[in-house]
């Protein structure tokens, strides 16, 4: 097959960075017709699909406007790496169309933004997004981990590039690190290169096990779905609980847009108790059923707090302006029983809410 190499170009190659072997096209194939795309792409990390992104559209001299409440990882490239490379930033708040006008630029090239923010689970003004993009020619970058394409299709709506965590819920097992660009043939063409020269690629057999995670992708998002708005209910409810942030709730202020665009609000939330950090420390401490990590969308249920894990990287009033508390927990939801989670959480939180009592408790 390489004999007229010469009429072929480097990224056609079939060779295992270059991301085209079986492996690498069966489940870019796969991930293309889940969100209704042409192409799709997977890399090495959700930052790799997100770095390989953003290089691949952006160049020295170009602006980006993205939304100021993301991925801990996202922020800390685009603040802490893209200007090194030429390129500058704005940030925008996702529900405020008016500010886009305000801070775009002749040059500016992208708007990028989350589906449903991490850790506050906001939810944009998705139709202006595209609106917006398309008449100021601007690339629209979205990513979609925490809503999945069971539950949101970017590509349908408008936008040109959906990003995912494979490690999450495309693959929903929690035993790879795994990313995916999805969009049209042309854009994914220019991100695979980039990615190729990066050297972010996903092994085949990891592409395996994405591919494998995917086949139960739908039944495992129905169980996240449901357990999770009845989860949210049950601590919107409970007097020791100050927030609950779940767009699946009629109380959560993007609810309607959010019950218009998706098909379902994932089983992705965070909360606050009353008594800040050392309750959300005792909370933590007390449930037996989630695993306390900073990860998502697996099978298990997860709970951490972002101010230590995975927007630790954000300076502590960059964090508090955004509602990112030292004491906000963020929780996964996973597949185990509902009303298990629920009676687990209704414990934690009373020993949360009564340390003393909990502290006598451990000692006997």
């Amino acid at each position: 097959m390489y004999e007229t190499l010469g009429e072929k170009n480097y990224d056609d190659i079939r060779y295992i960075r270059l991301n085209n072997t079986p492996n690498h096209l069966a489940v870019h194939q796969k991930l293309a017709a889940l969100e209704g795309a042409e192409d799709a792409v997977v890399s090495a990390s959700g930052m790799a699909a997100v770095s390989a992104t953003l290089l691949s559209t952006l160049s020295k001299g170009d602006h980006l406007l993205i939304q100021n409440c993301l991925y801990g990882g996202t922020h800390d490239f685009v603040t802490e790496d893209l200007e090194e490379f030429g390129i500058s930033y704005d940030f925008i708040d996702g529900n405020e169309p008016a500010s886009w006008e305000e801070k775009i630029r002749p040059n500016t090239k992208a708007i990028y933004v989350e589906t449903m923010t991490n850790p506050l689970l906001q939810v944009a003004d998705h139709r202006r997004v595209v609106a917006f993009a398309k008449s100021h020619e601007l690339v629209s970058i979205i990513d979609n981990t925490f809503a999945s394409p069971v539950n949101f299709r970017p590509i349908e709506l408008g936008y040109d590039l959906s990003l995912h965590s494979g490690t999450k819920y495309l693959n929903g097992h929690s035993d790879i690190v795994a990313g995916a660009v999805i969009g049209s043939s042309e854009m994914i063409v220019r991100v695979k290169h980039r990615l190729n020269h990066l050297g972010g690629s996903l092994d085949p057999h990891a592409c395996f096990l994405l591919h494998r995670g995917m086949k139960t992708l739908a039944v495992r998002m129905r169980q996240h779905n449901e357990s999770a708005l009845k989860i949210a209910r049950f601590l919107e409810e409970n007097p020791a609980v100050e927030r609950v942030n779940y767009p699946g709730l009629e109380s959560h202020p993007y609810h309607e847009r959010a019950r218009e665009l998706f098909d379902g609000y994932s089983g992705m939330m965070s909360f606050e108790l009353s008594g800040g950090r050392e309750a959300a420390n005792r909370f933590l401490k007390a449930v037996t059923i989630p695993i306390t990590a900073p990860s998502l969308g697996g099978v298990e249920s997860l709970v951490t707090i972002p101010a230590t894990t995975a927007h630790l990287g954000m300076s502590e009033e960059d964090r508090l302006q955004l509602g990112i508390t030292d004491g906000l927990i963020r929780f996964s939801v996973g597949i185990e029983s509902t009303e298990d989670l629920i009676e687990d959480f209704g414990q934690a939180i009373e020993i949360s809410s009564a340390p003393k009592l909990a502290q006598g408790s451990r000692m006997d």
